[in-house]
């Protein structure tokens, strides 16, 4: 079920403190998509640097350095970047290892909500908006206010 500002309120719903709590938990895991988005970001930097390394080795070949192409080409192009690992490998390690079960203990703790997700955001939203105020809507099929 999506819980929406204008969904009314049950006896069976939780109590402030779980969704509070929740939220606290959820607001954790979004700052974890944003963290594993720099983590991608990182990876795909890291690439977009062999690369170029790469070009720079062949463009010092041809410029006559090869010795100091040969250099980096051996010491740097394709290097690891923690022991034994490349970025991929760190990006899967940290979503094997702490994403993948963040988000699972997540979801199971929305489960003390009824898998209703954003509930204080909702519960916001129901006290901020100004009713029959165009952009103000409850939902997005409600109709705009004339």
């Amino acid at each position: 079920m999506t819980y929406t500002p204008e969904t009314p309120r049950v006896d069976a719903d939780p109590d402030v403190a779980t969704v509070t709590a929740i939220g606290r938990l959820t607001e954790a895991l979004e700052t974890i998509e944003i963290a594993r988005g720099h983590l991608y970001a990182f990876h795909q930097l890291t690439g977009t640097a062999d690369f170029a390394v790469g070009d720079a080795i062949d463009m010092l070949r041809d410029a006559g350095h090869p010795e100091f192409a040969e250099r980096l080409e051996r010491e740097l192009l394709g290097r690891n970047v923690l022991p034994g690992r490349w970025t991929f490998q760190v990006v899967e390690d940290y979503e094997d290892t702490y994403y993948e079960p963040f988000r699972a203990l997540e979801r199971q703790g929305r489960e003390l909500t009824g898998g209703m997700r954003h509930l204080h955001e909702a519960a916001l939203k129901r006290k901020r908006r100004s009713h029959g105020i165009s952009g103000h809507e409850a939902r997005p099929d409600e109709p705009a206010a004339g």
